[in-house]
């Protein structure tokens, strides 16, 4: 009887680890590995998406290789993530189109009074069960769309995919073939 194996990425806020886990619970490998964090201004953090995907893959091999699985092996490849962090891409090559906007990031807290102060609160509340904060992903969306220079007209354009870590590491997995997570719709397109 062949033993199936998991891969799980957990991709976190300083790091990342990986696990090959036996259909039985037990962990046979585990390799994890920290990256940069940027500060660019006082309540702003950065990530570089591509620092991100190099420790993914260097850490999924490594356990891979420590436990003796090849890739084609593995039964399924489980995703855990620092769920706000918001990255830009290029849905051609899959590069990163600027730096990811952490969860903790605090650039966008401005706008989030704004738009309560204009009665947005009660709207996103009612149609998200959530308070309107700069740690979710909608207002981080805006900032890069807004602030990144040319992002938003290569969005309409339909050249930019934009979503949470978690959806970039399964564009990255499946080659660009799947973009799951993070959606945003730009006039007559979905950009998802």
């Amino acid at each position: 009887m062949t033993v199936r194996h998991i891969l799980a990425i957990d991709q976190g806020t300083t790091g990342t680890k990986a696990l090959i886990v036996r259909e039985d619970g037990q962990v046979v490998a585990s390799q994890s590995q920290g990256f940069r964090q940027f500060y660019p201004r006082p309540g702003w953090v950065e990530h570089d998406p591509e620092e991100i995907w190099r420790t993914v893959t260097e850490t999924a091999a490594a356990a891979l290789g420590t436990a003796s699985v090849r890739p084609g092996e593995l039964a399924a490849i489980g995703i855990t993530n620092q769920r706000e962090t918001t990255v830009a891409w290029e849905r051609d090559t899959g590069r990163p189109a600027c730096n990811a906007i952490v969860w903790q990031d605090r650039r966008t807290a401005g706008m989030c009074l704004r738009l309560a102060a204009a009665g947005a609160g009660a709207t996103f509340r009612d149609r998200t069960g959530l308070l309107l904060d700069a740690y979710f992903s909608g207002t981080k969306i805006s900032w890069l769309l807004d602030n990144v220079n040319g992002l938003r007209k290569r969005a309409e354009a339909n050249e930019i995919a934009v979503g949470t870590i978690d959806s970039w590491l399964v564009y990255k997995l499946t080659g660009g073939c799947q973009h799951r997570g993070t959606g945003l719709r730009s006039p007559g397109r979905a950009i998802r």
